[in-house]
């Protein structure tokens, strides 16, 4: 069946560009002139979507065909532009930038994948008519380039004047305007990417400076133009076949814990779990009648002396999984379930203490980039010999990061070992994209713990659980 869906690809030729900038600047304003807009991420990052779905009140996923093939990648595209009349795809890195020195799962290998035109964000630092040879190059590098408009950011108006003739003489392709150098609407960063939205200050004030902007100096009706031309996407959509409600698990979002695939959360749902969110920062337990517990990723590092002293959540967390709840935590999940973890400053703060290891600050990222694990023995989630993909970014590491399963770099370039497995829990690093058996499987022992609880039933396990 073909789905008409009007869409677009903010990309560029590198990081640094202004691509989260400008998605999110335009998003902004197609939702003031009345659009319903839908947002996507190309790539395993968690932040990006986070400015969309939080600041923007603007749905989110993540599109990665490391974890989807072609034909998935639109059904999902299909599946999150639903009631949405409108949808902004924001590319990641340079635009052929893949995995390992391939354009597997770059930006452009989406946008082919998808059919989606794409609007090349261009920052022209330091040259003038090299800009036009650097993008003729990105036009004819790959074929279709898809590129369909170009956006001079950080770019002055004089020199705008002078460039946007020459690039599209040179080029071919139009330039739909300009977006000058504003420092007062700079987004900061930090050791993994861009603060978190509720972290900037007067962001939604600064998305409001760079919308009017954008009116001014930017022809949004030919990016609408542009996103209204793209081909409608033919797609078989599989009948989705949604269990009751059957069980609880409890999933830890606050400002320590904030990484989560909508893909993931929409899986465990779909098994029959409803998802509670809790704080592992504010609250005092866990949720009432929890079945199972999600520790995902984010910068528990940064709160640690607050995770700490809330020693009661820290016992209840404990508790609950020696007594056997199902438990996945993944990457800064991970680092909160271990005895120690030490801040940026370099001061170690207790923990849950149901692991081992000591969480402790590093110089650079620690085995970064996309990942296939492989398990080593059986747990109740993934058995031995299974698969699954996910990808590890991280600069914090532990002293003990375990030994159930074997990492392979997709690059092919090294593996080594991670994840805890012991009983109900399985824990790591990685931070996985789940697959329709382990969602199962975990939902099932949540169903399985839930029974036992139900009949005063709880199944002990040792206090700390060795990752190594």
């Amino acid at each position: 069946m073909e789905y008409t869906i009007p869409r677009i690809m903010v990309a560029a030729p590198a990081s640094g560009s202004g691509k989260t900038t400008v998605t999110c600047t335009l998003l902004h304003l197609l939702k003031k002139r009345g659009w319903n807009p839908c947002s996507f991420k190309c790539g395993p990052d968690y932040i990006d979507p986070m400015f969309h779905r939080q600041q923007l009140q603007v749905p989110s996923r993540n599109l990665d065909l490391f974890f989807v093939d072609g034909e998935q990648a639109k059904t999902e595209l299909v599946r999150g532009a639903e009631g949405h009349s409108f949808a902004v795809l924001e590319g990641v890195m340079g635009l052929y930038d893949g995995i390992g020195m391939t354009d597997h799962a770059s930006s452009w290998h989406l946008a082919v994948e998808t059919n989606t035109p794409i609007l090349l964000v261009v920052t022209p630092k330091g040259n003038a008519l090299t800009l036009a040879a650097q993008i003729k190059g990105l036009l004819t590098f790959r074929q279709p380039s898809q590129v369909a408009g170009i956006l001079l950011n950080q770019c002055s108006p004089s020199l705008a004047h002078l460039l946007t003739p020459v690039l599209e003489q040179e080029t071919g392709v139009p330039v739909v305007g300009f977006l000058p150098n504003l420092p007062d609407c700079a987004i900061e960063s930090r050791h993994l990417g861009l603060l978190l939205p509720q972290e900037v200050a007067g962001l939604e004030e600064k998305l409001e400076h760079l919308a009017q902007q954008m009116e001014q100096t930017v022809d949004v009706e030919q990016i609408l133009q542009i996103a209204c031309s793209a081909q409608p996407l033919e797609v078989s959509l599989p009948e989705q076949n949604r269990k009751p409600p059957c069980v609880s698990i409890a999933v830890a979002q606050d400002e320590a814990f904030s990484f989560y695939y909508a893909h993931n959360l929409e899986r465990l749902e779909a098994c029959g779990a409803t998802l509670i969110p809790f704080s592992p920062v504010h609250d005092d337990k866990l949720p009432e009648g929890t079945d199972g517990l999600y520790l995902g990723g984010g910068y528990p590092e940064l709160f640690a002396q607050q995770l700490s002293e809330n020693t009661t959540m820290r016992q209840s967390i404990a508790n609950h999984i020696n007594g056997g709840l199902p438990t996945f935590a993944e990457c800064g999940g991970f680092l909160y379930l271990q005895q120690s973890l030490q801040t940026p400053e370099g001061v170690s703060f207790p923990m849950v203490g149901v692991l081992d290891g000591h969480g402790i600050q590093t110089e650079k990222l620690q085995r970064f980039g996309y990942v296939t694990l492989e398990l080593l023995e059986d747990t109740p989630y993934l058995k031995q010999g299974e698969q699954i993909r996910g990808h590890e970014f991280h600069r914090w590491d532990c002293t003990k990061t375990g030994d159930a399963a074997i990492a392979y770099k997709a690059s092919g370039r090294g593996s080594w070992n991670c994840m805890v497995a012991h009983h109900q829990l399985l824990a790591g690093f990685p931070h996985l994209y789940f697959t329709e058996s382990f969602a199962e499987r975990f939902v099932a022992a949540c169903i399985q713990y839930q029974r036992g609880t139900e009949h005063g039933i709880t199944a002990h396990s040792p206090q700390h659980h060795s990752g190594q």
